[in-house]
């Protein structure tokens, strides 16, 4: 059986030359054409911006913040705050928190009206830390006012939105005093407010602080009396802030109907537009004294 003869395809000088430059142009054009694209693609992954993975590790490790002390403050909305702070538990009734919107869950709190609503936040209660795990410096007793408003009224309350401190001592002082005053007052109530809390902040310290050891007053309502005239009458003498009056039986009754280490717990802690202690650093043994002293003069 005989085979018919092969050719060789490359039969000429040229035909050798073409398939070289075949053999590894094309192969060479195709990895150029690679290249380009995997180069001019989008990168997502880490560390593939390399100007931004650049600035992030030459950034300064702290940075000073300059804000012009005497600039008005601009508070942020009660939804503000409930969305950065409380919404954390209230959006979702996580740890026993009463859902926002949930009227059920909000309606025995709300009738334990807007005072207590307001310490409870301050102060915390259950598992809410106080201010929600902020600090006086993140948002101020009035922002704090403000989120309590719209969680209550979102969740079915009718409270009245608090009245915006005054400027310059009266919105700097830690009672926020002036946030706690009822929507609608007057000038003169306002006025008031705003002179009680000031006379807060330049409460002397030196002066209420607990003296020291075996010097205590043996007589405790002189002490009292005297914690009184130097703290609390700032507000108690003429009853502003939603302060009972001294010596008024009416405004002093329902007080007075709880348990007086409740009373106590008020004054040491704080309640509504209260600081703890008054914003003073008395011993709790005083605070205790001056508000018998209070209790008694409205009995």
């Amino acid at each position: 059986m005989s085979e018919a003869p092969h050719g060789a395809p490359i039969k000429t000088p040229g035909q050798l030359i073409a398939a070289v430059i075949a053999g590894f142009g094309i192969p060479v054009a195709i990895i150029i054409l690679l290249a380009v694209y995997v180069n001019n693609s989008t990168r997502t992954g880490a560390g593939t911006d390399i100007e931004q993975s650049v600035k992030e590790r030459i950034a300064p490790a702290a940075q000073v913040d300059i804000r012009d002390a005497n600039a008005p403050r601009v508070y942020k909305s009660g939804e503000e705050v409930f969305k950065a702070v409380c919404s954390a538990c209230h959006a979702t009734g996580t740890a026993g928190a009463p859902k926002f919107g949930d009227a059920g869950a909000w309606a025995a709190r709300i009738g334990e009206g807007y005072d207590t609503l307001l310490h409870n936040a301050l102060n915390g209660k259950g598992a809410m830390p106080a201010r929600g795990g902020t600090s006086p410096d993140d948002y101020s007793d009035f922002e704090i006012a403000r989120a309590v408003v719209y969680m209550a009224n979102g969740s079915g309350g009718k409270l009245a939105e608090p009245a915006q401190p005054a400027s310059g001592a009266a919105a700097s002082a830690g009672a926020s005093g002036a946030a706690a005053a009822p929507a609608g007052a007057s000038s003169n109530e306002n006025a008031q407010a705003a002179a009680a809390v000031a006379a807060l902040a330049s409460v002397p310290q030196a002066a209420s602080a607990a003296p020291a050891a075996g010097a205590q007053s043996a007589d405790a309502a002189q002490a009292g009396k005297a914690l009184y005239e130097q703290v609390c009458q700032a507000c108690h003498a003429a009853g502003v802030l939603g302060a009972p009056k001294f010596g008024d039986k009416a405004a002093w009754a329902p007080r007075l109907k709880e348990p007086m280490d409740t009373v106590y717990n008020y004054a040491l802690k704080g309640k509504g537009a209260m600081p703890p202690k008054g914003g003073s650093n008395a011993s709790d043994a005083d605070v205790k004294a001056a508000v018998d002293y209070m209790a008694n003069a409205a009995k």
